[in-house]
């Protein structure tokens, strides 16, 4: 059971954010919890703090005024600990894990400027295309692409992710650009291995259609590499905005198929839900946050 510092702690986050899964992703905890904690201080005073129905919730004139008061005690409460102890620095290990393709683009240019404010910080980077397990791999902040189910992590979707099926203009210049799938898949294709099980994935289409090349052109696990060699006119890939969009833009990349182009994925970022989150992390945590919510740093596709 809460204590009722706890509650009101909890409370005082729930009406900053303006809603309980906001709060719960601040506070690390399930928006279950949140929902919990209000209901129990609510029996507690005996008025209710939210207005509540099934799309949103909005805080109440008693919970407004509540709010005031709660936060200055909050305040007073946390000064008791702070005027004895000293501030800790911004320095010690921040471990994160990302796949392959976006560490290497993305990871070392968003963390230099913070590397450069606080020369104390120290990032463990864990390149993975699976999922990494956090805790035994010593993880505080993970990137990935698609859906994350794990119930352990607070999880947070940051942008889309589109797939192009993409070729270089010499080698579509040698087809005839495909206008269906089964015109695709009569045409040089590359597939990239799952280095988790060693299976193929599969090809994503609308409607949930899937695509499987028989005689593909290229195996190979690694995504730089399948891009390589769809510059190099080897063949058409499916490959992520994040990876195609500079070179659709410079001409390097041709679209074909865009009717057919999957509903994008997403990129999300999480951090293990157990234990409090340190001053250095949440400081990663947001900076990286927005730098892959920011469609001029992180490519989100061609209408951006």
């Amino acid at each position: 059971m809460l204590n009722r510092m706890e509650m009101v702690r909890i409370f005082c986050t729930a009406a900053e954010a303006g809603s309980f899964r906001e709060a719960a992703t601040r506070l690390g905890i399930s928006p279950q919890g949140v929902t919990r904690a209000i209901q129990a201080l609510e029996a507690e005073l005996g008025e209710s703090l939210f207005h509540r129905n099934t799309r949103q919730v909005s805080i109440t004139a008693f919970g407004q005024d509540y709010a005031k008061d709660a936060r200055s005690a909050l305040d007073h409460f946390d000064t008791l600990f702070r005027s004895h102890r000293t501030e800790p620095e911004l320095s010690g290990r921040v471990g994160i894990t990302a796949p392959h393709a976006i560490g290497r683009r993305f990871l070392i240019p968003f963390l230099q400027p913070l590397a450069a404010a606080h020369p104390d910080l120290q990032f463990d980077l864990r390149l993975e295309d699976q999922m990494t397990d956090a805790v035994e791999a010593h993880i505080d902040i993970g990137i990935r692409v698609g859906v994350i189910r794990d119930r352990r992590y607070v999880a947070r979707a940051l942008a889309p992710v589109p797939f192009y099926v993409v070729a270089c203009p010499s080698l579509i210049g040698q087809q005839t650009p495909p206008e269906s799938l089964d015109a695709l898949a009569k045409l040089p294709l590359s597939v990239l291995i799952d280095r988790k099980n060693g299976r193929p994935w599969p090809w994503l289409f609308a409607d949930g259609q899937t695509f499987a090349p028989r005689q593909p052109a290229l195996i190979c696990d690694d995504p730089d590499t399948e891009l390589e060699a769809t510059l190099a006119g080897m063949c058409f890939g499916q490959i992520p905005a994040y990876l195609a969009e500079p070179h659709l833009r410079s001409g390097k990349l041709v679209a074909v198929l865009a009717d057919h182009a999957p509903a994008p994925w997403d990129l999300f970022i999480y951090r293990p839900q157990q234990g409090p989150v340190s001053k250095r992390v949440r400081l990663v945590y947001d900076h990286l946050k927005q730098a892959f919510s920011n469609p001029k740093l992180f490519p989100q596709g061609l209408g951006t």
